[in-house]
């Protein structure tokens, strides 16, 4: 794991929280299929949308208090093909209480995202894909075979070419990469698109952070992604009331939209 002197003060609290947090008692998952539900959206012509439910973020605008299965039905409805749920409490204002809720509640799969720095820490709640942060982990092979042996769907997460050998090196095939910078909170969607050209084709490749327009969605899938994560243009923390259902929707139909444009003009 790199040094947290080279992290932002709010990550490295992020990751001194995670250190202290237990673990639980073992888990055994019955996943549902990630690589299922994003041929699903592609076939229905939708981009694929992994929706995150986050009450807030150190860089967000605000908190939302709208109970959490509310807002994931919501992004369900608006045609999420799976959800992203925050289970860390004291950044976050998430817990696995909120996720185990939503996970019975909906027939998507569901990423628990929250800072995993150990076995134990997967310990703590079923989930149909895990989380898994390049580096903050010493042992990332062996977190991700402990993962697969409780029945998760890893996500390991890169935000250079170098996190990216090893995340393929640990026998990463579900690969996300974090357009935000740890060290200092900046998003620049160009990240993904240095990294896309490098991943092979037999790994499914997630674009994270930064994606807040259909305009972004498709430079996103122009640059490679299969699938996209969102949460602060889903949730939109600034705005209180605001329609969770059509912002995922926007973001589901941008390449549609674009092709029906394109048609009309």
């Amino acid at each position: 794991m790199n040094s947290d002197t080279e992290l932002a003060p709010a990550v490295q609290s992020i990751l001194e929280a995670a250190r202290e947090r237990s673990g639980g008692d073992g888990v055994d998952v019955d996943a549902r299929s990630v690589p299922d539900a994003l041929a699903d959206a592609e076939a229905a012509g939708r981009v694929p949308v992994i929706a995150e439910v986050k009450p807030t973020s150190p860089t967000a605008d605000g908190t939302r208090d709208d109970d959490p299965v509310e807002l994931a039905q919501a992004m369900v409805d608006g045609g999420a093909t799976a959800l992203s749920v925050l289970t860390e409490p004291t950044h976050f204002g998430g817990s696995p209480e909120a996720l185990t809720r939503i996970r019975e509640a909906v027939d998507v799969p569901v990423l628990r995202k929250d800072f995993v720095l150990d076995e134990a820490g997967m310990d703590v709640v079923e989930a149909d894909l895990l989380l898994l942060i390049a580096r903050f982990v010493d042992d990332l092979a062996g977190l991700v075979t402990a993962a697969r042996e409780r029945g998760f769907q890893p996500l390991v997460e890169v935000h250079d070419r170098d996190e990216l050998e090893t995340a393929l090196a640990a026998g990463a095939d579900l690969i996300g990469v974090n357009n935000r910078d740890l060290a200092k909170l900046e998003v620049d969607l160009e990240t993904f698109e240095s990294v896309a050209p490098e991943v092979p084709d037999d790994v499914t490749l997630i674009a994270e952070s930064g994606i807040s327009s259909p305009e972004d969605v498709r430079r996103m899938r122009e640059a490679g992604a299969d699938a996209l994560l969102v949460g602060s243009a889903i949730m939109d923390h600034g705005a209180g009331d605001s329609d969770v259902t059509e912002n995922t929707r926007r973001l589901v139909e941008a390449e549609s939209d674009a092709a029906t444009e394109t048609e009309t003009t």
